[in-house]
């Protein structure tokens, strides 16, 4: 259950705007949703001087001048948030996988280190991990109090949903591998069926999904797997974007 998704080098002035806005993105935690491809007429190794229909959305975002025309620098700050995130093709083009993809993380690092504000997961249980389908994000909390998290996630392509509700982890395998897509899902927690908290090797950010389960990078996934067991709750709620 796995799979991809939108930087530059700063100067002065806007460029150093767009510096923040990359560090803040680095420190993000994250996304992907399936927004479609788009044509881009152009090699995986070059930078696009096409303008794409998110222009101005991915300027605002990087912190860039917002003029709605396409530049080299333009080009190179969308092409470096775009190999950050596991875009692809990482060729600068603002389409609208990269403007999602920037959408969602800019939720994200709203979200900072209190996503539970909202209070749409429990507070009245014990150990309990939460995972918003909105933002694709997941924490894990005791009660009002945050243990882990947020960190991002990568949650069900549209026909693959990860399903919402209450549920409970029953069943936990280290060194766990599909036999549906035969991929490796190593510190797989499962708690709905065949959907789980697993690790991939590739971008979590990266489109269009899972079939289902809650992927996450290789660090989060370790530690979730040491901070849950069986029984213990997972509330899953929201619906991801493109779904």
């Amino acid at each position: 259950m796995k799979r991809r998704l939108n930087l530059r080098v700063p100067r002065s002035g806007a460029g150093r705007r767009a510096g923040a806005a990359l560090a803040l993105t680095a420190l993000t935690v994250p996304l992907t949703v399936a927004f479609g491809s788009t044509a881009q007429a152009a090699t995986a190794s070059s930078c696009t001087a096409s303008r794409g229909p998110y222009q101005k959305q991915a300027e605002k975002f990087l912190g860039l001048r917002v003029d709605g025309r396409q530049s080299a620098a333009d080009c190179r700050a969308i092409r470096a948030f775009q190999t950050t995130h596991g875009i692809t093709p990482n060729i600068g083009y603002a389409g609208p996988v990269t403007w999602g993809v920037m959408r969602v993380v800019a939720q994200q690092n709203a979200a900072g280190r209190t996503p539970n504000k909202a209070g749409h997961c429990p507070t009245n249980k014990g150990r309990i991990a939460c995972v918003d389908l909105t933002r694709q994000l997941s924490w894990i909390q005791d009660g009002g109090k945050r243990v882990f998290g947020p960190v991002p996630v990568r949650t069900g392509r549209d026909g693959y949903e990860t399903r919402t509700g209450a549920k409970k982890i029953y069943w936990r395998h280290l060194h766990h591998v599909s036999t549906l897509y035969n991929v490796p899902m190593p510190y797989s927690q499962f708690f709905d069926g065949g959907q789980a908290f697993h690790s991939i090797s590739g971008s979590v950010w990266s489109a269009p999904g899972s079939h289902g389960c809650v992927n996450m990078r290789s660090n989060d996934a370790k530690k979730y797997w040491s901070l849950l067991k069986n029984g213990d709750d997972v509330y899953v709620y929201g619906r991801k974007p493109g779904t």
